[in-house]
């Protein structure tokens, strides 16, 4: 199996690269675990403070069990991926049955702040886009994904995303082994990216 870990911040494109790697792999081979499944539960809080949680800090993740599921992954075994709801801030009773596959990628903007997680990577990418871009995508996307208005989001985005950006994300960028610039409009690097995919898959004859 190989793990592939994609992060970078929010509104980078990192969606689009990992849709873009999915699509030149060969179908049924990829199964992606998106990080946001696994913010922890906040169901037990009232709306109001759940609408205030912030997303962009490390603790807002339970890296406990998404470091175990991956290992069960590796192992073999089938997991119970959770469903997380912006709409709620909560966890939904159901769950997604994810079975174990040769390529396994891992999206979000802080799957790198974990050691233990990046530990369990053996490709390590890094979507990397201007500040500016970054910021046009999270609006369009929390107005129509999330529910949000124009100002909400642009206070949340001076708040919270650009001083976590800044502490918590950017920094890992170190440890990455590809950097992918523009974001989802690199096809060089994605290309290059996916020949580096499909020669390790067949170096360890998954392909």
């Amino acid at each position: 199996m190989l793990v592939i870990g994609i992060a970078g911040g929010t509104g980078s494109g990192k969606t689009t690269v990992v849709n873009k790697i999915v699509n030149l792999l060969p179908k049924g081979e990829v199964v992606v675990i998106p990080q946001d499944s696994y913010y922890r539960d906040s169901s037990h809080l009232p709306l109001e403070q759940r609408q205030e949680i912030n997303f962009d800090h490390p603790d807002s993740i339970e890296f406990e069990l998404l470091v175990q599921h991956v290992k069960d992954l590796k192992e073999g075994k089938t997991i119970e991926q959770p469903i997380y709801s912006y709409l709620t801030c909560a966890r939904a009773k159901e769950t997604v049955r994810i079975e174990p596959r040769h390529v396994v990628i891992i999206e979000g903007i802080l799957i790198f702040t974990s050691e233990e997680l990046r530990n369990l990577m053996d490709i390590k990418v890094f979507v990397d886009a201007d500040a500016d871009d970054r910021l046009s995508r999270v609006i369009a996307r929390d107005i129509v994904e999330r529910g949000r208005s124009v100002n909400k989001v642009l206070e949340r985005y001076e708040k919270t995303v650009k001083p976590m950006h800044l502490q918590f994300i950017e920094p890992t960028k170190r440890y990455a082994d590809i950097i992918v610039p523009q974001g989802g409009n690199n096809s060089v690097a994605i290309n290059i990216l996916t020949t580096t995919i499909e020669k390790t898959l067949r170096t360890h004859n998954l392909l």
